[in-house]
């Protein structure tokens, strides 16, 4: 189980962070969009540990809010620091679409003997259940690509009773052990890529315009989903 604590706020995300606390809005359920405040090591713990499909237990000025999920995590593009996070409110009884983490266990026989290179499709993959139901993963077993021929597909994927896949296609392939590139195509790959090239377009970087760009982003994510959430 985890849980955040947050404290509603007045001010805007710029001043919050500055005083060293991490903006945040939280919506969803039918219920209206609050501003709320973080503490950066708090989230960071929870959010590391939890992902983006583990439920959260929220608390704001100490008072419970129910559950919720992060919804979304805004970065400084400068920095790779977390500047905004949207909280989004679970109603227990309904039904809901979340990704889910591919856990990626066991050995390929076709790599380990063949020396072959995996090739993955899919790292998360959208399923639809009840909240109760919600998985943090789901395991993937490479030991059944013993040859270059095997694939493992969406639809050998293990689901627990009252979870389905949302808008993905059973055949599809997730992963799958293809043979190396031989010397001579790793070569041939790197000439055409640097015939490609075109230097005349490489621009410097503008770490301050980014990083202002970012947190103008963050404050109109959040008055985004007010806006939402009265049109609701």
């Amino acid at each position: 189980m985890f849980k955040i604590n947050a404290v509603k706020r007045e001010q805007k995300g710029e001043k919050v962070r500055v005083d060293g606390l991490l903006p945040a809005v939280i919506y969803g359920a039918g219920g209206e969009a609050d501003s709320v405040s973080l503490t950066f090591k708090e989230f960071n713990k929870v959010y590391q540990e939890a992902g983006d499909s583990t439920l959260i237990d929220l608390e704001v000025d100490g008072k419970a809010e129910g559950k919720v999920l992060v919804q979304d995590v805004q970065y400084d593009p400068v920095k790779d620091r977390v500047i905004h996070v949207d909280l989004k409110r679970i109603d227990m009884n309904k039904t809901l679409v979340a990704p889910v983490e591919l856990i990626f266990i066991g050995e390929s026989q076709a790599i380990k003997e063949a020396g072959g290179t995996l090739v993955r499709n899919f790292e998360m993959i959208d399923i639809e259940c009840l909240p109760k139901d919600l998985v943090s993963h789901l395991d993937v077993d490479l030991s059944v690509l013993k040859t270059f021929d095997d694939a493992f597909r969406v639809s050998d994927l293990n689901l627990p009773a009252g979870v389905k896949f949302y808008e993905v296609d059973d055949d599809a392939i997730i992963v799958k052990a293809v043979p190396a590139l031989t010397e001579e195509e790793i070569k041939a790959m790197e000439s055409e890529s640097t015939k490609d090239a075109d230097l005349t377009k490489i621009e410097s970087a503008e770490p301050a315009k980014e990083a202002k760009e970012g947190e103008e982003a963050a404050a109109e994510a959040g008055e985004e989903k007010k806006e939402e959430t009265k049109k609701e």
